[in-house]
């Protein structure tokens, strides 16, 4: 069954090289190649600032970049978002962009028992990190808690399920071959797009 793809590339560099952006390329074209239809999001090319208070987050202008993006996750039943792993976690600018995005009365509505009402239900999501560290060392040492976080209390709190990761360790170290792999992973992962 053909999908409604949005490929999320949440590296902050807006260049558009690099591992990231062609583990982006390969997923899409992935997707492509099986039927599905795909949009892309450069998140770095975006333009948007930090939320600032609480007011902001709950009733602030959402910026015009922000709310075309918001647009393109309610067209998509399935989100990958791909990121380098910067201290531990995902870097800034992708980490604002969700804030930005992931507002209530978009993503959730809060409800008087404390339990939010998740808006984005219907839609799956496949994260891949890339890290410099040996991708076991994050989930046996650290415990991916940045990649948790975003997988248990960001994206499956707004409704997203299921919620798939993918993680790629030691990337300074790899070869061409093992990071052609991962590129063929990347167009199979697109292709099944669940």
């Amino acid at each position: 069954m053909a999908r409604k793809i949005l490929v999320l590339n949440g590296h902050p560099d807006p260049s558009g090289k690099g591992l990231v952006p062609a583990l982006a390329d390969a997923y899409a074209a992935g997707a492509t190649e099986a039927g599905h239809e795909v949009k892309r999001v450069n998140v770095a090319s975006l333009q948007f600032g930090f939320v600032r208070s609480q007011v902001e987050f709950e009733h602030g202008t959402v910026p015009p970049d922000i709310a075309a993006v918001q647009d393109q996750i309610r067209w998509a039943d399935h989100v990958m978002v791909v990121f380098p792993l910067w201290l531990g976690d995902q870097p800034a600018v992708l980490k604002a962009f969700l804030e930005q995005t992931l507002r209530p009365g978009f993503a959730y509505l809060y409800r008087p028992s404390g339990f939010p009402a998740m808006l984005l239900k219907g839609r799956s999501a496949r994260i891949v990190v890339t890290m410099g560290m040996p991708a076991f060392i994050y989930r046996w040492y650290f415990r991916a808690h940045g990649l948790k976080n975003l997988e248990r209390n960001i994206l499956r709190f707004v409704g997203f399920a299921p919620v798939r990761y993918t993680m790629l360790g030691s990337v300074g170290t790899r070869s061409k071959k093992s990071i052609e792999r991962w590129f063929d992973d990347m167009k199979a992962l697109g292709r099944r797009a669940a």
